[in-house]
């Protein structure tokens, strides 16, 4: 999809690998392609991205439908979410990457005076492109972002490679390799992982 304004978050995307990307912020004109998206095959349509943010009333209507009104009615009122990952017009991932602050507790540490924190809480990546490296690229283009909007720290909140769930979360390792450091658990499975930034 063409870039209006030389956007910095198609300069800043990584451009190495087998798939050439463009990666962009959901906001204005790209909210139809998220929709899109998260309605493909495979997809998941069914949460919309909202099991981290649905507020205490939001989750008493926890039905497909419910979740992606929750998070259009977010996008209506300007509120960060993420980027889509495109390979020519065609979306073909996602990273939620959002100020904390628009999550529920996701287990990290109390913020310090000045610390201005994002958070990286989940990843799709459609079949084809899976095992191509996409997390560290969705990685790298999720840190740029935060930068961008003013961040000061991102955190994360992988699991071990043999975990039963939160998998969509992503994995110790390559946040690891991302320059994360651990801080330790929340909760049984889930680790806190951060990045602070210059």
């Amino acid at each position: 999809m063409p870039t209006r304004g030389g956007d910095k978050s198609r300069r800043s995307a990584p451009r190495t690998g087998a798939v050439d990307l463009a990666i962009h912020p959901v906001e204005g004109a790209r909210r139809a392609d998220f929709e899109r998206f998260f309605e493909s095959p495979g997809a998941p349509k069914y949460c919309w991205c909202m099991v981290w943010r649905r507020s205490t009333a939001e989750a008493k209507d926890h039905d497909r439908p419910s979740r992606r009104r929750q998070m259009m009615r977010r996008l209506d009122e300007d509120v960060p979410i993420g980027l889509l990952a495109y390979e020519g017009d065609d979306p073909v991932a996602w990273v939620s990457i959002a100020p904390r602050e628009t999550y529920r507790n996701l287990g990290g540490p109390v913020a310090e005076p000045g610390e201005r924190i994002w958070s990286i809480a989940c990843f799709f990546v459609i079949r084809r492109l899976r095992g191509q490296g996409m997390t560290r690229r969705l990685i790298a283009a999720a840190v740029d972002h935060a930068r961008s909007r003013g961040a000061t720290v991102v955190e994360a909140y992988p699991v071990d490679e043999a975990a039963p769930s939160y998998r969509f979360m992503g994995f110790v390792g390559v946040f690891a390799k991302a320059g994360f450091a651990d801080l330790g658990l929340a909760g049984v499975r889930r680790h806190v992982m951060r990045r602070r930034l210059p």
